[in-house]
């Protein structure tokens, strides 16, 4: 068999060593795991229409890489720019003539990408914001910062350019306070203060990891911690947004996200005490509280959001026992 020939400048390449810990899997199950943000069916697509080469050659879903395998990936980019408006449930907690404060759910992926053209948080405002201006660029309107597809919580979405331009200055100058509540494995203490940089994982290029030659300064507190026999209830304030942080700060200090598939979160054995976990379909993270300064009057805002009900039934269990 050949091999493909250069994608077009439009479309998306990504290249994967297959980790030595995920040989032995289904190269769809595989790819599932290492492209957190694609789905196993769009995976499977892609597969079926030749846009996966494990070594150079075509592979099936079921095929079994090697350790150390080359999976090149090629992912088409979405056929139209501008996302449709959807009429999605949206939790909006609050709204004005200047910003959204929106809850997103768990597994909506914030903005259009490949892969993901429907049913994203961007989709659905368009169908509830009405004066929602294209600042941001034509897929991703308003959209100032994001959460990962498997993170629920709060996220401020501006409505115009000003207000856009002083939200994106508070992000990068870092006055904006952000806490998140993480449930982990072991104990780990509150105050804990993890400064690691973080980069792109030459390996795996959808992963990140704070042993990357190249990297950006990332800090993560942890400022409460709750004991669960054998885990840890946190909440984290981050002073950076950094891809995956907390999930890749928390894994480096050998305390994992539970429920998180690509830093080391899951476990296929699980104690009586904690079987409970075996619910979770995505990492126990949730965006709890956002500050910030408002850009119009200059006032200070918060918000929060409760946690929602598929963590809220895991660790009720976990007090329980």
């Amino acid at each position: 068999m050949t091999e493909t020939a250069e994608p077009a400048a439009s479309e998306d390449r990504i290249e994967i060593r297959v980790p030595e810990e995920h040989a032995g899997a289904r190269l769809d199950h595989l790819l599932a795991t290492l492209l957190p943000d694609r789905s196993r069916a769009f995976v499977q697509r892609l597969i079926k229409a030749d846009r996966v080469r494990v070594d150079g050659a075509s592979a099936k879903p079921s095929a079994i890489p090697r350790a150390g395998a080359r999976i090149v990936v090629t992912i088409p980019t979405p056929a139209s720019p501008r996302p449709d408006p959807e009429a999605l449930d949206l939790d909006i907690v609050h709204q004005d003539a200047d910003l959204v404060v929106v809850n997103k759910p768990p597994g909506m992926v914030v903005h259009p990408a490949a892969g993901h053209a429907r049913g994203t948080l961007v989709n659905a405002l368009l169908h509830h914001v009405h004066d929602l201006s294209g600042i941001g660029g034509e897929e991703r309107p308003g959209i100032v910062h994001r959460l990962d597809k498997g993170t629920s919580g709060l996220m401020v979405v501006a409505k115009h350019d000003r207000a856009h331009q002083e939200l994106s200055r508070q992000f990068r100058d870092r006055e904006i306070d952000k806490e998140y509540v993480a449930l982990v494995w072991g104990k780990v203490q509150a105050g804990r203060r993890i400064d690691l940089p973080i980069g792109r994982d030459r390996v795996a290029r959808q992963r990140m990891t704070t042993r990357a030659r190249r990297a950006r300064t990332a800090v993560t507190r942890i400022v409460k911690a709750e004991p669960l026999e054998g885990l840890t209830l946190v909440h984290v304030a981050i002073a950076t947004g950094r891809t995956h942080q907390i999930r890749v700060h928390l894994a480096a200090i050998g305390h994992a996200v539970v429920g998180d598939a690509v830093y080391g979160g899951t476990r296929r054995r699980l104690t009586p005490q904690h079987r409970a976990v075996a619910q979770l379909t995505r990492p126990f993270l949730h965006a709890s509280r956002l500050a910030f300064t408002h850009p119009r009057d200059a006032r200070r805002v918060e918000f929060h959001a409760p946690m929602p009900d598929d963590l809220e039934r895991v660790l009720e269990t976990l007090r329980r026992r």
